[in-house]
């Protein structure tokens, strides 16, 4: 199964009963483990958890804290990109060449980069100084 694959399969279960806007999202780690996560809506909209949250959330709660490869799959016209939120989050834990795919339920897909998706990212550089 590709990491597409695996993306696709898991935005099958995504809860989104307010948007019906199914979101679904694999990471592979450095050990080769794929990650998968989907969007989990809320009647309190803000208060959701987007795909890419919770596939990164699977990882480092599986003891990883390196991702080296992202696909994003939605039912949209054209591939949806990561929100800014976890845009910065996919940054936090792979670096600006990992290589991100994005796609739509109907074959469209964008190959890109985390550091293309994000440039001048927030990083621990910013904070020298705190301890």
């Amino acid at each position: 199964m590709t990491l597409l694959d695996a993306a696709r399969d898991v935005r099958e279960r995504a809860y989104a009963p307010y948007s019906k806007f199914k979101v679904g999202a694999a990471i592979r780690g450095t050990s080769g483990q794929v990650y998968r996560g989907c969007n989990v809506e809320n009647v309190a909209y803000p208060e959701g958890t987007c795909a890419e949250a919770g596939a990164i959330a699977l990882m480092v709660a599986s003891g990883e804290t390196e991702l080296i490869e992202v696909a994003v799959i939605a039912d949209s016209p054209s591939p949806v990109p990561p929100c800014g939120g976890c845009r910065q989050k996919l940054a936090e834990f792979g670096k600006p060449d990992t290589p991100v795919l994005l796609a739509t339920t109907s074959g469209v897909t964008l190959s890109t980069t985390i550091g293309e998706l994000l440039p001048g990212r927030f990083d621990i550089s910013h904070m020298s100084g705190i301890e």
